[in-house]
């Protein structure tokens, strides 16, 4: 079963979402030609003056990832998935700020501090999360061109960070971290016994480790720090710990089970669940909010399998004879506009290229999805995929299993990019 389809009028007016099967035949019988492949719209060849069905836009919104559900009535036609970005946000401006660092480092022109413009808006979020409220919302809108929704529906759930990390807490031990009457290296000292937790040695200075190196995303919490030994922490450097304790996987299952959840995606809903609300609000459709605890009830009541947009099909009022008519959500994947870094560096900060200023060339783009109809040579025959331009006429043809250049005039653009890769 297939995510309905939508449709507009020839005027563009949003009309109810149809069958798969009743396209084709709108399509074929030349009442209907294709708006846009994604999300799937046909747009009719004459003006319709029914009044379209209710629909809820319903939304499951996460860290990584957030659910996406149509529901008409009971019924649940269309789902998706949208993959956020976030992490390679944070990682980007690192990179910057890392490459700033060095520069400033080695061109030692003094320059009088600034310190006092530094001003936030009110409200202010990092862009790593900022984002995922601007892309939910990019879709929230897009899907409201082509569909005609009467409300929306979003879960709006907090986490408790301290009863994640100890599920018994109560009372005044909220005001009581993890350290609370300790030193980090006391703490750990008895915590693992003053013993090196990868050799086992108890007669050496001990040393502070990462389990998950720091280069790899990995945080100073406590929960995320071991002991180890001069020699141990020195051969382990930056690895996962997996490959530094390979062969060895009971020892490597006793350290992480000391370690604790990371709860940075808990944080990243915390942060971002009221602007979200808050800019849904602003669209001017009525507003439903539900608790994680009424998703995960309606899920359990009608024994829905735990995916992100179905977990969406299931936030808010949900009525007990909920049917899902589709059965294959549409993946979007976040990937960004390019970059407007001109200067290209090496891995060490220092230039290597410099990027051309025209995102253009011969009416194409990077990112496009083309189809390639290509009459001889060694990749004869047709092939989907997206294109890599270059300012001459030959662009690399990217294809999941392999990658080739191709000449413009076999080139046809079947989807502009816009900042995300879809699959199903």
């Amino acid at each position: 079963m297939q995510n309905f389809v939508f449709v507009l009028d020839t005027t563009k007016k949003p009309l109810n979402p149809v069958h798969p099967g009743q396209a084709r035949r709108l399509l074929k019988e030349g009442k209907a030609a294709v708006l846009r492949r994604y999300p799937f719209t046909i747009i009719l060849k004459e003006e319709i003056t029914e009044t379209p069905k209710n629909i809820v836009l319903k939304l499951d919104p996460g860290s990584k990832f957030t659910g996406i559900a149509l529901v008409q009535d009971n019924q649940v036609i269309w789902g998706a998935e949208l993959q956020h970005r976030g992490q390679n946000i944070k990682d980007d401006l690192t990179s910057r700020r890392q490459l700033r660092r060095g520069r400033r480092g080695r061109k030692t022109r003094y320059r009088q501090p600034r310190f006092l413009n530094r001003k936030r808006q009110e409200g202010w979020l990092a862009p790593s999360l900022q984002h995922r409220v601007d892309t939910t919302l990019t879709w929230v809108k897009r899907l409201i061109r082509y569909i005609p929704i009467n409300s929306l529906a979003v879960e709006l759930v907090r986490f408790d960070l301290q009863k994640q990390e100890n599920p018994e807490i109560t009372g005044v031990e909220y005001q009581h971290g993890t350290l609370y009457g300790w030193e980090v290296r006391e703490y750990l000292l008895a915590k693992f016994n003053r013993t090196c937790q990868y050799c086992g040695v108890t007669d050496k200075p001990f040393e502070v480790d990462h389990i998950q190196p720091r280069s790899k995303s990995g945080s100073d919490r406590v929960s995320n720090l071991t002991l180890a030994c001069h020699d141990c922490n020195q051969a382990k450097g930056n690895q996962d710990i997996k490959d530094f304790l390979k062969g060895k996987p009971d020892l490597v299952n006793r350290i992480l089970k000391q370690a604790k959840t990371p709860l940075k995606d808990a944080a990243a809903v915390n942060s971002t669940r009221w602007a979200l609300v808050n800019s849904l609000k602003e669209l001017g459709l009525p507003v439903e909010t539900g608790s994680g605890g009424l998703t995960k009830f309606n899920r359990k009541r009608l024994k829905v399998p735990k995916t992100h947009w179905q977990d969406a099909a299931c936030v808010g009022q949900v009525p007990d004879d909920l049917i899902f008519k589709t059965n294959q959500p549409l993946l979007i994947k976040a990937t960004g506009h390019g970059t407007r870094q001109r200067c290209r560096p090496d891995k060490f900060g220092f230039p290597k290229s410099h990027a051309p200023k025209a995102k253009f060339f011969q009416g194409f783009q990077t990112g496009n999805l083309v189809l390639a109809s290509i009459p001889k040579g060694k990749f004869t025959g047709q092939y989907t995929g997206r294109i890599a331009i270059r300012f001459r006429p030959s662009f690399v043809l990217q294809l999941p299993d392999k990658k080739f250049d191709v000449h413009p005039k076999y080139l046809t653009q079947i989807h502009q990019n816009d900042g995300y890769n879809y699959a199903f």
